[in-house]
C-alpha cells in the first residue's frame, strides 16, 4: 500500500508539472509576448517576425501617445521616403485594411516622431503607463539655448529627445521648440555621464548629430500599414529641408566677453542704426525668400552674428553672400518694388556682380555674389572712379542656419574660417577705420574693366 500511494504520488507530481510548465508557456505567448514584443504575431503581408514585431512597437507608442492626447508627427526619412513615391495613392486611399505592411515593416532600428513643445506638458502619466505596456523609455534634457542671451536664466535645461525601446525596436521623440524667428528648432542628442551609451544605436539615430531649424509644416492625416498617423503634407519638401537643417547658435558666452573688452555702444545713433540695419535686413529677407533665393549673412554682418551676437553699429550697412548660380534677373525688380532702390551695380554675371540698395537714410544693402572654383570661392569688387577690380578668396564653405535678430537666417557652417578669411586673424578687435580695396585679409587686385564695357558693369544711380 505504501508502495502505491508513493507512485501515486509521483505521478500526481510529475503531472501537475506538466501542468505549470505548460501553463507557463501559454502565459508567454499570449501574455509577455504582447507586453515585450518578443513573439509577436505578424500582420497581414509582412515578410518576417523582425518585420511585424516593427509594426507593433509603432502600433503601441501611437496607442500610447493617443491615450494621452498628446499629437505627434511622422518624420522618419526612411518612411517618409517610400511615402514620398506612394503619396498620391496614399492620400486617395481609404481606411480599410492595407494588403501588406510596407512601410512600418521596412528594415530598421528605430522609427522617428516629433513632437511639438507647446502641445504637451505632462509627462509622469506618460512615462507610467510605457512602463506598464513594457516600455523602456530615455529622456535627453540640456540647455534652453533661448535663454543663453539672458544672464540669470541661462544653463536652464529643457526636454530634448525621449526614446521609448520595446523588444528590438525604439521609438525615437524629437521635440521641436517654437523659436522667435518663427521656426521650429530642435537640439543636439548629448548623453549625461550617468546614461547608458548601448540603450540604442545612438550614432545611427537621423536627428540628434546636430540641432536643426525647420519651417513649421502643414500636416496631413492618413492611413499607412492600417496605423493612422500625421505627416508633413509635402514628404520631398521635408526631406530636402531635412537635408540642410543644421543650425548653429550665436555664441552668447563669447559675445559677453567681448562686450566685457570692448563696451558695447549704446548710443543713440547706434540704437538707431541697429534698428534699421534689422528693418532692412527683414526686408531682404522676405523679398528673397519670395524670390526662392539663397543667401547668407557675410561680411561685417556675419562678424557682428559670429563675434558679438548682434549688429556692428559703426558697419553703416548690411551685408549678404548669394551664389552667382542662384542669381535672378527678377531680384533688382523685386528689390525695388519692396521700396529699396537700386543705388549701384557693378560687374556682370560672368564675373564679379556686386548689388547695392538703397535702404532707410543712409543705412543700405550689399549683396555680393559667389563664385566657385575647385578649390576655393571668391566674390568680386569694383572701384568705379577707377575701373579697378578686386577678387576676395575665402575657402569652400557650406550653409547653416542661424537667428540673427529674431530672423532664421544662413550663416557659413565654417564661420570662423570664413571670418578669418575676411578679417584675419585679430577678427575679434573691432576696427572702425576699413578700406574696402586694401583692409581685407583676403583681397587681391584683379585687373581693370575695358573701358568700353563701363556703361554695363560701373553703373551708379
Amino acid at each position: 500500500m505504501q508502495k502505491i500511494n508513493r507512485n501515486a504520488v509521483l505521478a500526481l507530481l510529475s503531472l501537475a508539472s506538466l501542468v505549470f510548465l505548460l501553463f507557463q508557456l501559454c502565459y508567454y505567448k499570449f501574455y509577455l509576448s504582447q507586453k515585450n514584443g518578443s513573439a509577436f504575431s505578424k500582420i497581414r503581408g509582412s515578410q518576417s517576425g523582425q518585420d511585424s514585431t516593427r509594426w507593433h512597437v509603432v502600433r503601441k507608442f501611437l496607442g500610447l501617445i493617443s491615450s494621452h492626447n498628446i499629437p505627434v508627427y511622422l518624420i522618419d526619412p526612411l518612411i517618409l521616403g517610400l511615402v514620398d513615391k506612394d503619396i498620391e495613392q496614399i492620400r486617395s486611399s481609404p481606411d480599410g485594411p492595407s494588403p501588406e505592411c510596407k512601410y512600418f515593416c521596412a528594415p530598421r532600428d528605430f522609427t522617428t516622431f516629433a513632437l511639438l513643445d507647446k502641445t504637451w506638458k505632462h509627462e509622469v502619466g506618460l512615462f507610467r503607463t510605457a512602463e506598464k505596456m513594457g516600455f523602456q523609455w530615455l529622456k535627453i534634457i540640456n540647455k534652453d539655448p533661448r535663454l543663453d542671451g539672458m544672464d540669470d536664466l541661462s544653463g536652464m535645461e529643457i526636454p530634448l529627445h525621449y526614446i521609448f525601446k520595446l523588444a528590438s525596436h525604439a521609438i525615437h521623440l524629437v521635440v521641436f521648440y517654437e523659436r522667435s524667428g518663427n521656426y521650429l528648432w530642435h537640439g543636439p542628442l548629448r548623453l549625461k555621464q550617468h546614461m547608458d551609451r548601448k540603450f540604442v544605436p545612438f550614432r545611427k539615430l537621423h536627428f540628434g548629430r546636430y540641432p536643426g531649424a525647420y519651417e513649421k509644416p502643414e500636416l496631413l492625416h492618413v492611413s499607412i500599414d492600417d496605423l493612422k498617423v500625421q505627416i508633413p503634407k509635402n514628404p520631398s519638401n521635408f526631406l530636402e529641408e531635412m537635408s540642410h537643417s543644421r543650425f548653429l547658435e550665436c555664441r552668447y558666452r563669447e559675445a559677453r566677453a567681448f562686450f566685457q573688452l570692448y563696451p558695447d555702444d549704446a548710443s543713440l545713433d547706434a540704437v538707431e542704426f541697429r534698428i534699421k540695419a534689422k528693418s532692412l535686413l527683414h526686408l531682404a529677407a522676405l523679398t528673397l525668400n519670395n524670390l526662392g533665393i539663397k543667401f547668407w549673412l557675410s561680411s561685417g554682418t556675419c562678424l557682428g552674428w559670429y563675434r558679438q551676437c548682434n549688429v556692428i553699429p559703426h558697419s553703416k550697412d548690411v551685408d549678404l553672400g548669394i551664389f552667382i548660380r542662384d542669381y535672378k534677373a527678377e531680384i533688382i525688380p523685386a528689390f525695388q518694388k519692396a521700396g529699396l532702390p537700386l543705388k549701384h551695380k557693378f560687374g556682370k554675371v560672368e564675373d564679379s556682380l556686386e548689388l547695392s540698395f538703397q535702404g532707410e537714410e543712409d543705412v543700405k544693402l550689399d549683396i555680393f555674389f559667389f563664385y566657385e572654383e575647385e578649390d576655393h570661392m571668391w566674390n568680386g569688387g569694383t572701384q568705379a572712379k577707377s575701373g579697378k577690380k578686386f577678387k576676395y578668396f575665402f575657402p569652400k564653405f557650406t550653409l547653416c542656419w542661424t537667428e540673427f535678430v529674431e530672423l532664421k537666417v544662413h550663416v557659413p557652417c565654417e564661420t570662423l574660417q570664413y571670418v578669418e578669411a575676411n578679417y584675419g586673424p585679430d577678427w575679434k578687435v573691432p576696427v572702425k577705420v576699413w578700406d574696402w580695396k586694401s583692409s581685407p585679409s583676403n583681397v587681391q587686385d584683379n585687373g581693370v574693366w575695358p573701358v568700353d564695357e563701363w556703361d554695363d558693369v560701373i553703373q551708379i544711380y
